[in-house]
């Protein structure tokens, strides 16, 4: 059971950075979301778009749980994303009550795990180096980009 959970957590990551690689290719921050069932079937995916479409609210995880629609199951869904989870990211999961959040990384930024952590959910940082690498490149190559889309003042 464990090794079958670890495959379909690391099949969700894979889809998650598929996604972020997509953004990058659009001129967008590297950040991928997937969402999964406990069947470990992939029911949404979605990448930052906040570049793309120049809404300051489209993260990858907002983007992903947009993409899944209307669902009565969100307690039973687990939600990969390729960067540890930014305050809005983690409020929307908070609110729709995703039990289970795998993250490729947390170097790069360190989001509002404990406040994850603090509202129930399972948290597992793989540490996966493809994540890490497409942040510190992309960090590196937009640092003023990258600050704006967390926060950060000029």
């Amino acid at each position: 059971m464990a090794d079958q959970r670890e495959m379909m957590d690391r099949a969700a990551l894979d889809a998650a950075i598929a996604q972020a690689e997509k953004s990058l290719r659009e001129g967008g921050i590297p950040i991928g979301a997937a969402l999964m069932n406990p069947q470990g079937v992939i029911v949404a995916l979605g990448h930052n778009l906040r570049v793309q479409t120049g809404d300051p609210t489209a993260h990858a995880e907002t983007v992903c749980i947009r993409n899944a629609g209307r669902r009565r199951d969100w307690h039973t869904l687990t939600m990969a994303t390729t960067l540890s989870p930014c305050a809005m990211c983690s409020g929307t999961a908070v609110l729709h009550r995703i039990p289970r959040i795998v993250i490729g990384e947390n170097r790069t930024f360190q989001g509002r795990e404990d406040w994850l952590r603090a509202e129930g959910c399972e948290l597992r940082v793989l540490d996966d180096e493809r994540c890490l690498a497409l942040m510190e490149q992309f960090i590196a190559a937009h640092p003023t980009l990258w600050d704006e889309d967390i926060g950060v003042p000029d």
